[in-house]
């Protein structure tokens, strides 16, 4: 039992030194470019989001989506105007840790376990 009271105090000490910060109220409007790696090329998106819509480009095209906020850090993207079936199905959005101007995201299809990061950076 001694030994529990001594280390109890030292183990909440070293969680405490790991919690992330995570303010995702930066990041729930404005205008931001993300970074993610596919296939070993990095690939950069720009975007505006509101509380209802985000706007992006990727690659010269523009799609418009809605945002419905599950909670303060998720959140859920539809486009608003699908042009094939895999477009139809809804992007589960998470921020995971936030420093300054940056977070990093995770995603996935709705429903898929397989999940990505992101690297975004809030531009305003």
């Amino acid at each position: 039992m001694k030994k529990l009271v001594v280390l109890l105090p030292v183990a909440l000490a070293f969680t405490g030194c790991f919690n992330q910060e995570r303010n995702c109220a930066n990041f729930r409007t404005g205008k931001f470019r993300s970074e993610i790696t596919i296939n070993g090329q990095k690939k950069v998106t720009e975007f505006t989001r509101d509380d209802k819509t985000e706007i992006e480009t990727f690659e010269g095209k523009t799609d418009t989506s809605s945002v419905r906020w599950v909670n303060d850090c998720e959140f859920i993207l539809e486009k608003l105007h699908p042009k094939n079936a895999t477009e139809k199905k809804a992007v589960q959005m998470k921020i995971l840790t936030t420093k300054g101007n940056t977070c990093v995201m995770e995603f996935s299809l709705v429903g898929d376990t397989q999940k990505q990061k992101a690297t975004v950076t809030k531009l305003d």
